[in-house]
């Protein structure tokens, strides 16, 4: 008898415990919000990482041979290039991630 009501103290203390481990859980992030904010700063990152290198270069380049704008222009453009590229990619994974849940269940295609 004793063991019974010790046994149904217990489960009704778990099923407390459960409660309030529920009640006190964090609620899930959505994936709006900030994390465009997120990609986009990411993005603008990854275009101005690569004027700079390309700046760098050009810069040390055109101050080693003595031809200042010429080295200068050149790999800020490809720099420029550069930058586009990489922000295409993230953009293009980025697209590929959002549409692979959406466009699972009918798609075939290999």
């Amino acid at each position: 008898m004793a063991e019974d009501a010790d046994r149904a103290r217990m489960d009704a203390l778990e099923a407390r415990l459960a409660k309030a481990q529920a009640q006190q859980a964090p609620p899930e992030r959505s994936e709006s919000g900030h994390a465009q904010g997120e990609i986009a700063w990411r993005m603008v990152t990854e275009l101005v990482a690569g004027l700079l290198i390309g700046f760098g270069i050009g810069y040390g380049l055109d101050t080693l041979f003595g031809t200042m704008p010429i080295f200068l222009v050149l790999f800020i453009m490809l720099g420029f290039a550069a930058g586009i590229k990489v922000m295409m990619r993230s953009a293009a994974e980025l697209t590929a991630r959002s549409a692979a849940p959406q466009g699972a269940e009918g798609d075939e295609r290999d």
